[in-house]
C-alpha cells in the first residue's frame, strides 16, 4: 500500500469525468480515479476535502450513491476563490482528493422507522446518498417523507430526481421556495412549514436535517414539538474543516471536532451548544 493510501493529509489524484451545471451557482464533479482503476467506498453523509491546485482545499460533503463508489461525485455551490478554481475545471482535469471523513446519516438505525428527510437549499446534496440508500432497501423502512426549500424555482436542485421521488407512492416528496414567480405553481414560504403537511408517526420516526443552521434550528424545533425524540433527529454540522482529521482545532465546537466527531450529529448530543452565541 502507498503512502497516499495511508496518510490522510496526502490527496490522492482525480480526473473530473463530468461537469454538470445545476444552477446558477451551483455545480457538480463526476470524479474517478487518475490512474488505474478502483472505488472509492463511503458512507452516506460523509465528506472530502478536495484540492485545487495553487489555490487550497475546501471540505465538500460527497453527493452521489453509496453503492457506485467508482465514481466520486460532489454537488458544490461557488462561494469562494477555492470553489471558484474548482467550476473552472473541465472534463480531464485533475485535482487532490482527501478523504473521506466523518460519521454518517443513521441508514442502519432508521430502518423499521419512519424517515424523514428535511433540507434547504445545497443541503440537499448530502443527504442526497442517504436518500439512494433507502430507497435501494425501501421495503426496510417505514413512511418516507423528503422536504425540500430551495430560495427560488431556479435554484431548484436535482429537478429530474426530485420528479422520479414524486412519482413514487410510496414516498412522500414536498417541495416549497422562500420566493416564486408567477409560472411557479408551488409552495412558497420556509421548509418548516411542510412538516405539517407530512404523514408520519413521530414516536416511530428517525429525522435527517441538512441545510443552514437557522433553518436547522427551527426544523429541530418544529419535529420536536410534533413528537420526534431529539436522540432521533440527526443534523449535519459541515462548518470551518480545515483538516479533516481533528489536528489543527479550526472546527472545534465545544468539546467537538466537526470534522471527526461530526459532521452528523445526533441532536440530543450538541444541544446545549447549538443556541450559544459565538460557538
Amino acid at each position: 500500500m502507498d503512502a497516499q493510501n495511508t496518510n490522510p493529509m496526502i490527496p490522492r489524484n482525480f480526473t473530473v469525468e463530468r461537469v454538470k451545471e445545476e444552477t446558477h451557482d451551483t455545480f457538480t464533479l463526476d470524479l474517478r480515479l487518475t490512474k488505474g482503476t478502483g472505488d472509492f467506498p463511503f458512507r452516506s453523509g460523509q465528506f472530502n476535502m478536495l484540492y485545487v491546485f495553487g489555490l487550497g482545499e475546501v471540505p465538500i460533503s460527497i453527493s452521489g450513491d453509496p453503492a457506485n463508489s467508482d465514481t466520486l461525485i460532489h454537488t458544490i455551490r461557488e462561494v469562494g476563490s477555492v470553489t471558484k478554481g474548482l467550476r473552472s475545471l473541465k472534463e480531464g482535469d485533475c485535482l487532490g482528493v482527501r478523504g473521506p471523513f466523518g460519521t454518517s446519516w443513521p441508514i442502519e438505525e432508521a430502518q423499521g422507522k419512519d424517515v424523514v428527510i428535511l433540507t434547504g437549499g445545497i443541503g440537499l446534496a448530502p443527504l442526497r446518498p442517504a436518500i439512494y440508500q433507502i430507497l435501494s432497501k425501501r421495503e426496510q423502512y417505514g413512511e418516507i417523507i423528503i422536504l425540500y426549500g430551495a430560495r427560488t424555482p431556479d435554484d431548484i436542485l436535482f429537478r429530474s430526481e426530485l420528479e422520479q421521488w414524486s412519482s413514487r407512492l410510496d414516498v412522500q416528496l414536498r417541495v416549497t421556495v422562500d420566493h416564486a414567480y408567477p409560472k411557479w405553481y408551488g409552495t412558497v414560504g420556509v421548509v418548516t412549514i411542510l412538516i405539517s403537511k407530512a404523514l408520519f408517526d413521530p414516536e416511530n420516526t428517525f429525522a435527517m436535517v441538512c441545510g443552514p443552521e437557522i433553518m436547522i434550528n427551527f426544523s429541530v424545533q418544529e419535529l420536536n414539538e410534533k413528537g420526534v425524540d431529539l436522540k432521533n433527529i440527526y443534523v449535519s454540522m459541515e462548518r470551518n474543516m480545515k483538516c479533516g482529521i481533528g489536528l489543527c482545532g479550526h472546527c472545534q465546537y465545544g468539546p467537538y471536532f466537526i470534522c471527526k466527531d461530526g459532521p452528523v450529529f445526533p441532536f440530543d448530543r450538541i444541544k446545549h451548544l447549538f443556541r450559544l452565541p459565538e460557538i
